[in-house]
């Protein structure tokens, strides 16, 4: 399934290579979700509060009001999971709370599931070089995706990878990263960075994993 992403920073959709370098703004947010309508499944990031920078809570309402949105972004309590989940997204992803040094925060992640449900979560398992990332992709961990995914995996329903050496890039997608997370877990996943083709999308398929489009969609290398 492809899944389209909408980034919000400053108040407009946004792109980025690289989770850095700008390379697409909007201010037309009415016109993404009309083009959205029709998907199931939507991912929503507020950039501003996963960087501690502010927020787009009232985008993110707005956003979640007319599209079925999972979203992700500055998600670090159990407080802050209910408030985004009653602005109504269907589900929230969480990332860099659920880690702790080098490992998994696993009380931390083992309380939130009791609150919220698993059903309702999503672990945003990132990785770059190999090791998994945290805080805005700018910290690396001594620990890997795979490691990461078998010590969560009993906490939630479904696992975000996002492959950072090439998000954005436009270059296509590390398969065989994305295979072995696929046999890490019996959990659904959704992988992200870099997919741009429909023959990824269909590959990605095949090994039951849901595709998340972003900067293909929006400048048009992959229709959405």
């Amino acid at each position: 399934m492809l899944i389209p992403s909408i980034d919000l920073q400053g108040g407009k959709i946004v792109q980025l290579v690289q989770g850095e370098r700008l390379a697409v703004e909007t201010s037309d947010i009415e016109s993404w979700i009309a083009k959205f309508s029709s998907y199931s499944k939507v991912q929503l990031i507020d950039l501003d509060a996963a960087k501690g920078a502010g927020s787009n809570d009232a985008i993110v309402a707005r956003i979640c009001g007319a599209l079925p949105c999972r979203v992700g972004g500055g998600i670090r309590s159990i407080e802050r999971a209910r408030v985004i989940l009653g602005v109504g997204a269907t589900k929230v992803i969480l990332g860099s709370s659920l880690f702790m040094g080098n490992s998994v925060n696993v009380d931390f992640a083992q309380n939130l599931s009791a609150q919220i449900g698993p059903e309702r979560l999503i672990a945003a398992v990132d990785g770059k070089g190999g090791k998994v990332v945290v805080n805005g992709w700018r910290t690396s961990l001594d620990i890997t995706p795979v490691e990461a995914i078998r010590m969560l995996e009993p906490f939630f329903s479904e696992f975000l990878y996002t492959h950072v050496d090439l998000e954005g890039l436009m270059k296509g997608t590390d398969m065989d990263a994305i295979g072995a997370l696929r046999a890490a877990t019996s959990r659904a996943l959704t992988a992200a960075g870099g997919i741009t083709t429909r023959q990824e999308i269909d590959e990605l398929e095949g090994m039951n994993v849901d595709a998340v489009v972003g900067m293909a969609g929006y400048t048009g290398k992959l229709r959405i």
